[in-house]
């Protein structure tokens, strides 16, 4: 996070002029407030007295960080709306609440500050980061100054900072072993999003098993999606018009599982006769559509309290708990 003595020399400034448009603003003229605070929305500063107010008053508010952009699809999917039933219900359960906080990425500087002041004026104890919050400066400088952040799926960490995550190498590794058992030697997959931790994590472990059994994937038989409905049915597309086409697809997450089973009934084809699925996250739907999708199942309950515990053991003692690596297990259903 840039310091106040950097903004003062980009200002042309004193330190003291500074803190005064911060703290006393009327006794600035109104040409070098607007200067300091366009030089501060630009190189992302936030004021130390802020950062001392966000980590040492209580107000019992955690915000929550989550791209909720309408025009983004993240806002609804049913695996993150589990783990923030199981988030609000653990905070609930300590006096605490949850406060939406969205920062706009595509406002540049100026919407980061603006950020950075609502926060400032809910005084929330800490932070919870969901999706796309951590790659935002302005939540950077939260954590830079000294807020408790619990992030999910994302290695967020610092002095104040721990992650919650589920083990994604280990769900790639049992769905692999699965369709290996299964006798499927032509095996294709869907990942997710390939800058996004959980994809290349469950992505290694599929990999992985592959491997061991003297396999590989060809990169023609990798195709990425966005973990939503229409990416898996594109991706099936594409992974059909293979010569030959893959008996079985490991659909890193269960929505584009669905989309991918969707494009095979469109092509008349059956599932598993002519070729086998197997999703990830097991969210409500996996049991509901037919045959039943087989899948990797995170905790999302779990993923849920352990965030909200690491959040109130940060807010009531000095030690930033340790990251947690949940377990995850393999539904076997009809779909492989």
């Amino acid at each position: 996070m840039s310091s106040i003595r950097e903004l003062a020399h980009r200002c042309g400034v004193s330190v003291a002029t500074v803190s005064r448009v911060f703290n006393t603003p009327e006794v600035v003229s109104q040409q070098t407030r607007q200067l300091v605070l366009d030089m501060a929305a630009e190189i992302g500063y936030l004021p130390n007295e802020s950062a001392r107010t966000l980590a040492t008053k209580k107000s019992n508010m955690v915000g929550l960080v989550w791209d909720t952009d309408h025009r983004r699809p993240g806002w609804r999917h049913p695996f993150l709306q589990d783990i923030l039933v199981a988030l609000k219900s653990a905070l609930s359960a300590q006096g605490l609440h949850l406060l939406m906080l969205a920062p706009d990425q595509s406002a540049g500087p100026a919407g980061r500050q603006r950020f950075l002041r609502a926060v400032q004026r809910h005084n929330v104890d800490g932070v919870v980061i969901i999706d796309n919050g951590s790659r935002d400066p302005a939540v950077l400088a939260l954590a830079d100054a000294g807020v408790p952040c619990v992030a999910l799926d994302l290695r967020f960490t610092g002095p104040t900072c721990t992650y919650v995550t589920s083990d994604n190498r280990g769900g790639g590794r049992l769905a692999a072993a699965h369709l290996i058992d299964r006798g499927h030697r032509r095996i294709a997959t869907i990942t997710g999003p390939p800058d996004t931790w959980p994809a290349a994590e469950r992505l290694a472990g599929f990999r992985a098993v592959l491997a061991d059994a003297g396999r590989s994937l060809d990169d023609a038989d990798v195709v990425a999606g966005d973990w939503y409905l229409d990416s898996g049915h594109t991706a099936m597309r594409r992974l059909l018009a293979r010569d030959p086409r893959p008996t079985a697809v490991f659909a890193a997450g269960d929505e584009m599982a669905v989309g991918a089973m969707r494009a095979l009934h469109e092509a008349g084809l059956r599932v598993p006769e002519d070729i086998a699925i197997v999703g990830f996250d097991d969210i409500e739907v996996a049991a509901l559509i037919p045959p039943g999708l087989t899948t990797v199942a995170q905790d999302k309950t779990g993923i849920g309290t352990a965030a909200a515990e690491a959040m109130v053991a940060m807010l009531q003692g000095t030690v930033t708990p340790e990251p947690t690596a949940l377990p995850t297990t393999l539904i076997v259903r009809g779909s492989a």
